[in-house]
């Protein structure tokens, strides 16, 4: 089975949050309250253990040929979610074996399995996954892995009325990522992609969800160099094995000076 994912392109979300309502009522998850948050329109403010999906709304400065126009600002929008990092530091910090990866390629956490240690909550380089108050189990997206098994697209990328949230097969996905780029810098747009490969981000290996940008991802609440918490041990293993060697050799040697001091 072919691994699927989601490609979000930011120049075609316009903030609706039908795929935050898809996804809470397809998930049956409880409402986030109607409090103002004072981040513009956004009521749920990050992803959480009951916001599977979280529509940003960052203000910035709009610009009209390269100059400020006149104090206005534009929105950069974007629907958030998982990643299904493909190495998925949540996936190797589970002690339980309740964070499994499907055959879809996708992160799931299998709440009849989880204790709500919480380990997975830090290992996560995003943020995303979450622990409810009320039993203290792990949450996030699961793709809507029910609706996978029933051959249906996830109820977000079905609710976007845009089709800003794409949902299909990765490598396809990628393809059309990278089309839509050449296509936006060929008419002036500053687009980038985020989390298209593992060369591009290796310390994730790479994720299920990418993102197309038309800004710098700190302004979509992205980290820029996201990286499982284990990433590196492997050379951090073997330059304190060099080290170690280094005084293995310094102390064989000294002793050999010594020795040959001696018998002089």
């Amino acid at each position: 089975m072919r691994n699927v994912g989601f490609f979000t392109d930011t120049t075609l979300c316009i903030g609706c949050k039908a795929c935050e309502v898809a996804c809470k009522q397809w998930n049956q998850l409880p409402a986030d309250g109607f409090k103002l948050t004072g981040m513009s329109y956004d009521n749920t403010a990050a992803l959480g253990a009951s916001t599977w999906r979280h529509v940003t709304f960052a203000e910035r400065p709009l610009e009209m040929d390269g100059e400020a126009a006149g104090g206005r600002i534009a929105w950069k929008m974007m629907s958030d979610v998982c990643k299904h990092c493909e190495r998925a530091g949540c996936l190797e910090a589970c002690p339980t074996g309740a964070i499994i990866r499907t055959e879809h390629g996708t992160i799931y956490i299998q709440p009849d399995v989880c204790n709500g240690c919480g380990y997975c909550v830090p290992a996560c380089p995003f943020g995303v996954v979450a622990r409810r108050d009320d039993d203290g189990r792990a949450w996030k997206c699961t793709h809507c892995y029910d609706r996978l098994q029933g051959g249906l697209e996830p109820a977000c990328a079905k609710a976007c009325p845009t089709d800003s949230i794409q949902f299909g097969p990765l490598d396809e996905l990628r393809e059309t990522a990278a089309a839509r780029v050449e296509i936006l810098r060929d008419r002036g747009v500053q687009a980038r992609l985020y989390g298209e490969s593992a060369e591009a981000q290796p310390g994730t290996g790479g994720l299920h969800s990418i993102f197309l940008l038309t800004d710098e991802p700190e302004v979509y609440n992205l980290p820029p160099a996201p990286a499982v918490p284990t990433h590196g041990v492997g050379a951090s293993w073997l330059a304190a094995a060099a080290g170690a060697l280094g005084m293995v050799t310094l102390a064989i040697g000294t002793a050999i000076l010594t020795r040959e001091g001696a018998v002089r």
